[in-house]
């Protein structure tokens, strides 16, 4: 009774309470293993070079052309990076990314949010929504080919609505998932609709839409390169296709861990912060 009639200060933690965790070590004495605080950059480098060391054995290993060591595949990137033509190439790929990204995030929150919040637009567009889900990617791009000519537009349009339909769906559930008791408080106290949205509807969106964001920046760029293979005269899916004809596996390789370098670092230099930045308000 002492301990409970005892004020509790900004850095008391009490003894009894805690996770299931916390009291099974507490009880036992063993507190499992756990990574270094603000050391996980250490584990993601460590499993990066777990993966080149695999690489390198199983190059020499083949000791053939049809897998190329890693130091082969660097001296490529770099070969090709001092002449030019890789950040050339990678400028326009991440271009067409870039603006298929913005247009399938735009139109697929607008979309999700409405048939969230309505019933009879959910009933109405699920048919559609379902039938867009399963239509292969493939179809989509040769269709965009077909009616809008090989253009840049015609790439953005085909991505776009390839990643939408996805990012309807992340949204719709996302929506219907907000709490309605926020929103009555909301309206009871007469809150303008505005701020509603940003500070009571938004914050419980922000999950769903980085989930989708991130998801998406991982389906556009594969998809953006099979566009630009089909039908483009530039850009890394097309460079990647004129290796393929001359069977030059480090060059694709070089192309391939290029671009992958790159929406690896906007991953981690963009989006993991904005993860953080907009999920401060959970603490």
């Amino acid at each position: 009774m002492r301990f409970i009639n005892r004020r509790v200060g900004a850095g008391d933690v009490p003894r009894t309470i805690g996770t299931r965790e916390s009291r099974v070590a507490a009880r036992t004495g063993w507190r499992g293993f756990r990574l270094p605080s603000g050391r996980g950059w250490l584990w993601r480098s460590a499993s990066l070079i777990g993966l080149v060391a695999v690489w390198e054995i199983a190059a020499r290993l083949a000791g053939s052309n049809m897998l190329p060591t890693p130091v082969a595949v660097l001296a490529a990137v770099y070969r090709y990076t001092r002449s030019g033509q890789l950040p050339l190439e990678l400028g326009i790929t991440l271009a067409r990314v870039g603006a298929a990204f913005v247009v399938a995030m735009t139109v697929g929150t607008v979309i999700g949010f409405m048939m969230g919040r309505s019933r009879k637009l959910n009933l109405l567009l699920d048919g559609p929504l379902v039938l867009a889900l399963n239509i292969p990617a493939l179809v989509i791009i040769i269709l965009c080919y077909l009616w809008l000519g090989l253009t840049d537009v015609a790439v953005i349009v085909a991505v776009a609505l390839n990643k939408i339909p996805v990012v309807v769906v992340t949204t719709r559930e996302g929506t219907r998932a907000i709490d309605s008791r926020l929103l009555a408080v909301a309206q009871v106290y007469h809150v303008p609709r505005t701020v509603t949205f940003h500070r009571v509807i938004l914050p419980q969106l922000y999950p769903y839409l980085i989930a989708s964001a991130r998801n998406g920046l991982a389906l556009i760029w594969k998809i953006v390169l099979i566009a630009e293979l089909l039908g483009r005269s530039n850009g890394v899916g097309f460079e990647l296709s004129v290796f393929f004809q001359f069977f030059d596996i480090t060059s694709i390789l070089a192309y391939t861990l290029a671009f992958a370098v790159v929406v690896m670092s906007i991953e981690a230099g963009v989006m993991r912060p904005l993860e953080k930045r907009l999920m401060r308000w959970r603490g």
